[in-house]
């Protein structure tokens, strides 16, 4: 009888019997049996209720010890599964390919059999290892992106924090991508710190059999650039792991690199079997697969891929252009004839290709962030946006104007400069610092901190948006305020200050940083993060939650404070501003005269209010003056110019628009 692999039942009574019989196998801990990381696929060491295979060199060499061991047990709790191999040479029906598996290290493997790609991405151990060793949160949020798109590849994505994990669970391991940053002077993260020495170290396991690709996050400002993640790249070879995806180093504004680094590590890993081994002739098949282009399971079960194709639509764009040689800007109107599936990226890129070669775009991934456009005055991702889903209803073309984003510098037609944003993203210092909290331990041992699933909810909700040229675009403040450091800075501060394993400095540093004049507090209207699909209303309840913190530290000071403060204690007795008064207000002297005409001051003065509150509510309402005596900075005989400030004010108090 050939093993395929063995589990532990419940029951054990830790007896110690099966360790004494095969030590390389089994391990008695304080409550049950576990089954070694050293001798499985899948690199566990748990009691393998998953009942991961067996590796073949410790099926080869300790079947008869983990025969005796279950033989011993006393209470029959070690259960050896038998490999299937009769059953797999009855079905055979689908077509078969053979691949030559390749050599490594000496070994020769058996030649695979897979029954064609769909069963290629169903057998064996599809595990893929994701680590990140980070700083200030970047690169973990990467690798849990990484870990769900893993899913599309036909692979399990495992995050590990590095901090505290065995070097020798690594190194049993075959499919392992490392997300890294580097921190200080080209140092370790602090989690990475403890496993990276341990792989420096000359006792440090063999990785034969492992493929692996490194994604390494710096900052071009230090000199050190990326080392983190260079060591770990050379390291890994060295040790004997084979590299399918060469690294790649991304500096602050990361996104748009690491996403193509994911696709091809995603693509290449996943065309590697559980033994190691690449298998190129897959790869084309399993990027056709991801991107829908293959029919992997058209026809043989019954079940036929739908048609998605739709009827073309007459389509108008109306493109923002600009030379900046000439200095001269305008609109160029083309008149198309599309089908309503066909992306605006595409659109543009056809423009481009067969009617004018000088149009200007940013070209990328469907969901870079860096390639959002302005379209009918909407902040578009326009590679992952359909023309039918632009349509505004009514007959006729569907009418597009397509303009640069906005708050940044043009550079040419619709490209735009990033500096700006990276440069306050830099002067803000978004680094995470922890704090030492509770953990529980695994069952492997590893210490993992612990977090309220609303709590997480909450964090993911906030920091859930393509990217920060995206939310910095959907803001009316930037473009008029070039020292704000805008809202996606902002909203990244207030992220890492709401986070608990922030530490008490940390987030005192924050609030000083979202305290200052040129950050949330120059944002004068939330509003339109609510109207951008883009951006939402989560966005916009967080950002509110920035500037009334803001507002508290300030100690209601400075002018938005003020009339913050000043608002709540003479016109909001009801609960509610009287939004009469406030629209009078913003009319000025004028406005104040026919507050007197109207009966709403004598209404304030007796305390009466639209809500139906109280005639005279706590005797507030007959010794606060009226609002325009004295009590609004500078707003006593003055016009208010700006009226979107006041409807700022207005959406502090109870944020009804």
């Amino acid at each position: 009888m050939t093993i395929f692999s063995v589990y532990i039942e419940e029951g054990c009574i830790t007896c110690d019997a099966c360790e004494e019989a095969a030590p390389e196998v089994f391990e008695v801990t304080d409550d049950t049996c576990f089954i070694k990381s050293d001798v499985r696929l899948d690199g566990g060491f748990d009691r393998n209720d998953s009942k991961s295979a067996l590796k073949k060199e410790a099926i080869q060499t300790l079947s008869d010890d983990i025969f005796d061991a279950a033989d011993g047990c006393p209470v029959d709790v070690i259960i050896v599964v038998e490999a299937q191999a009769d059953k797999e040479e009855k079905e055979v029906e689908a077509p078969v390919i053979e691949v030559e598996a390749a050599v490594d290290v000496g070994i020769a493997e058996e030649p695979l059999v897979v029954e064609g790609l769909d069963a290629f991405l169903s057998t064996g151990d599809r595990t893929l290892n994701i680590f990140f060793g980070s700083q200030s949160g970047n690169s973990e949020e990467f690798a849990a992106k990484l870990a769900k798109n893993a899913a599309q590849y036909g692979m399990e994505g495992v995050v590990h924090d590095m901090d505290g994990f065995d070097i020798n669970s690594m190194a049993s391991m075959k499919r392992v991508a490392i997300v890294c940053s580097t921190w200080g002077e080209g140092e370790m993260p602090d989690n990475a710190e403890a496993l990276w020495q341990a792989a420096a170290s000359e006792s440090a396991p063999r990785m034969d059999g492992m493929s692996f690709t490194v994604l390494a996050l710096g900052d071009t400002s230090y000199e050190l650039f990326c080392q983190s993640g260079k060591d770990w790249d050379k390291r890994l070879e060295e040790l004997g792991a084979n590299r399918v995806v060469n690294r790649v180093d991304c500096d602050v504004d990361y996104e748009a690199p690491a996403s193509l680094w994911a696709e091809e590590a995603l693509t290449m890993l996943s065309a590697t079997d559980d033994s190691g081994n690449l298998h190129e002739e897959l790869i084309h098949a399993i990027r056709d697969l991801v991107s829908g282009g293959v029919s992997a399971v058209d026809g043989e079960d019954g079940f036929t891929l739908p048609d998605l194709s739709t009827e073309e639509v007459e389509v108008q764009l109306s493109v923002f252009r600009y030379d900046p040689h000439e200095r001269t800007s305008g609109t160029d109107t083309w008149l198309c004839s599309l089908n309503g599936q066909t992306t605006l990226l595409d659109v543009l890129r056809s423009i481009q290709r067969t009617h004018d070669g000088s149009l200007c775009f940013t070209d990328g991934s469907p969901h870079d962030p860096c390639t959002a456009l302005l379209v009918n005055g909407r902040v578009t991702l326009p590679g992952s946006t359909r023309i039918d889903r632009l349509s505004n209803g009514r007959p006729g073309p569907v009418m597009l104007t397509i303009e640069p984003l906005p708050g940044y510098d043009v550079l040419r037609d619709l490209c735009v400069d990033f500096d700006g944003l990276l440069k306050k993203r830099e002067t803000a210092s978004l680094w995470h610092v922890s704090r030492t909290r509770e953990a529980v331990k695994s069952e492997q041992g590893i210490a993992i901190g612990l977090m309220e699933p609303f709590k997480a909810a909450e964090l993911h909700s906030m920091a859930n948006h393509p990217g920060p040229q995206v939310i910095h675009s959907c803001s009316d403040a930037v473009a008029y305020a070039d020292s704000y450091l805008g809202p996606s800075v902002c909203l990244d501060l207030w992220v890492r200050r709401c986070d608990p394993r922030t530490s008490d400095k940390r987030i005192s540093a924050i609030d000083a940083i979202l305290a200052g004049a040129d950050t949330i507090l120059a944002e004068t209207d939330m509003a339109p993060f609510g109207r951008q699909p883009l951006a939402g209303r989560d966005i916009q309840a967080a950002l509110s939650s920035a500037r009334t913190r803001a507002l508290e530290v300030n100690g209601f000071n400075g002018r938005h404070g003020k009339h913050v403060w000043w608002y709540a204690w003479t016109l909001k007795s009801s609960g509610k501003v009287n939004d009469t008064v406030l629209y009078r207000q913003v009319l000025g002297p004028l406005g104040l005269l026919s507050n007197l005409s109207s009966g709403v001051t004598a209404r304030m003065v007796t305390g009466f209010t639209r809500t139906g509150g109280k005639m005279v509510n706590d005797i507030l309402a007959l010794v606060a003056p009226p609002a325009g005596l004295g009590k609004m900075p500078r707003q006593f005989n003055k016009r208010v110019d700006k009226h979107h400030e006041v409807v700022s004010i207005f959406n502090s108090l109870d944020r009804r628009f």
